[in-house]
Parts: C-alpha cells; structure tokens; sequence
C-alpha cells in the first residue's frame, strides 16, 4: 500500500480533533470535496485532518475554520485542541455541563469493541434510569426545569451505545454500597434495581456486583477502559465533578488492567448479580421511605460461592 494512502497513527486527541472538524464541515453544509478545492487542498488533506491522522499548521486551520465559518467558541475549543501535545494524558473540563456531553467521551464509546466500568457509590450513568439520573443530576434543585432536562437527555441519549449491532462488549462492576445508598425517592430505587436485573439479560452486557464486605485497594477510585481496533490504543478515563480525564498512556493503561482483573476476582458472578439487584427490588417496593437496612445478601452469595 503506498505510504500516502496508509492510515496514520491516530490519538485520542487527534481523532476528537478532526471529529470537531467533521462536525463543522457538517454544520456548514459543505462538502468535502468542494472546501478542499476552494482552499487548494490536495484531495487527501481535509479527509486525513478530520480522521485524526495528520495535523497542519496553525494558519491552515484558522482558513480551515474561517471557510466553514464556526463561531469564536468553537474556533477556540479547536485551536485549543490542535495546541496540545500528545503527551498520553488530557483533561477535558465540563464547563458546566456533565461528561455526558463530551465529544471525546462520545466518539470513543462508540467506536469501542470493548468496556469495562467500575463505580463505587453510584448506579453508572450508562445503565440509570431516567427517574434515578434526574435525582442523580440535580440533587439539591439547582438547576432550572429546561437546563436539568437537557443533562438528562444528554445521559439518556449517550445510553444508546449498549444497544444495536454494533454495540461494545461491555462489563460493569458496580459497588454494593451503589445499591443500599438511596437515590430519590424508594420508587426511583426500586425501579432502577429492576432495570438492572433485566439488563443482566442483555446479550452483550454483563453486570457484576462487589459485595460491601470485601477490601482492596482496586475499590478506591471509579475505572472507565475501552478497547478498539488494533489500530488504536486502549483509552481510560476518569470522571471528577468539573472535568474528566483522558489516558492512553501504556503503564496508565495497564493499572487499569490490573484493575479489572482485582475486580473480577472480587465481584460475585453475573447470575449472583442479577438475584442480588431482584432482592433489593423487593426491598424498596416493601418499605416506606426510611433507611434501608438489610441483610447482606451479596456477602451470603459470596459465602456460598466459595463453598461450592
């Protein structure tokens, strides 16, 4: 294959780039073709920059984006973004949004063959229900009716990577004390624990839980890793309350690993998982609005795994 034609080397940062590129072009109704002859592009050139497999210069962006007309905030965010080093680490900031909204997070979800995500006192956002993602959002009431129903669109919206044809193997562990801590109302927490017993039947999906009982250092901090095609690298994320970061940094990557694998050693399997999220349906439907006291069932289902 000539070398022109062979794809490049790409990077988180690089294919978010060029997405935001793709994503002007597109927003200006041009077509590729059309913009390229007009700023006397080779044929090649814009189709390399928005598959992130190559950059130019400033100058050739600023004409790049003065063509297709984008507006000062966009124009910043993307020679922001083309300024950058890939150094295998960067921060992506809210500004007053959620992780829901970010297009890195967004592309990379959905070209991802896989996906393992652990969370430690919450339910994940790709598997909440509306009900509990609005109590999760907007706790203390903050935000107007129009701004809380876009945050909880852009959730539900970003949930439909778990479904279809071309949807990721995807794993979750999810914490017990996620299951005992009460969201909203007892109602909003009986149906998101319904929600999780029918999605452990979801062919591509599989739901473990981690029983409160057990210790290891692989439970302290949230875990986001997906894969993809052998032509790129793995990429982990971790979400704070005003921004989230990005690595594909190889020594980065494998902690995540490791991770995953201290995880499965701990979580109860996917059938112990569904009857634990079944039984604490059944909680929440049977008792009033009051703290939630129980046994501890994914403890016992640990017990009995060992025995047998």
């Amino acid at each position: 294959m000539d070398e022109d034609h062979r794809p490049r080397p790409t990077t988180a940062r690089t294919r978010e780039l060029g997405h935001e590129l793709l994503l002007a072009r597109k927003r200006a109704k041009l077509k590729a073709t059309t913009v390229a002859e007009e700023l006397g592009w080779s044929p090649g050139k814009l189709s390399k920059l928005e598959h992130g497999w190559r950059s130019t210069s400033d100058w050739d962006y600023g004409t790049l984006l003065g063509k297709l007309g984008v507006d000062p905030a966009t124009r910043d965010r993307i020679h922001r973004i083309a300024s950058e080093q890939d150094i295998g680490h960067f921060l992506r900031v809210h500004n007053g949004l959620l992780s829901d909204n970010l297009l890195c997070l967004m592309i990379h979800e959905r070209a991802a063959l896989t996906m393992c995500v652990y969370e430690t006192t919450l339910i994940p956002g790709l598997l909440q229900t509306q009900a509990y993602a609005r109590a999760v959002i907007n706790p203390d009431g903050i935000y107007l009716p129009d701004e809380h129903d876009f945050k909880v669109a852009a959730r539900l919206e970003r949930q439909s990577v778990l479904s279809g044809p071309r949807s990721p193997e995807a794993t979750f562990y999810i914490h017990e004390a996620a299951l005992r801590a009460v969201i909203g109302e007892h109602q909003v927490m009986h149906d998101q624990m319904m929600r999780l017993a029918f999605m452990c039947e979801w062919g591509r999906l599989t739901i473990r839980v981690i029983p409160a009982g057990r210790g290891h250092s692989a439970l302290m901090h949230s875990s986001n890793l997906m894969t993809f095609t052998k032509s790129m690298k793995p990429v982990a994320y971790s979400e704070t309350d005003v921004a989230t970061v990005f690595t594909e940094d190889q020594k980065s990557i494998e902690v995540h690993q490791r991770k995953q694998m201290a995880l499965a050693e701990l979580a109860l399997d996917a059938e112990q998982s569904r009857s634990v999220f079944a039984y604490w349906a059944d909680v929440y439907d049977c008792r009033e609005d009051r703290d939630v006291e129980g046994p501890d069932l994914a403890q016992e289902q640990l017990q009995r795994r060992r025995r047998e």
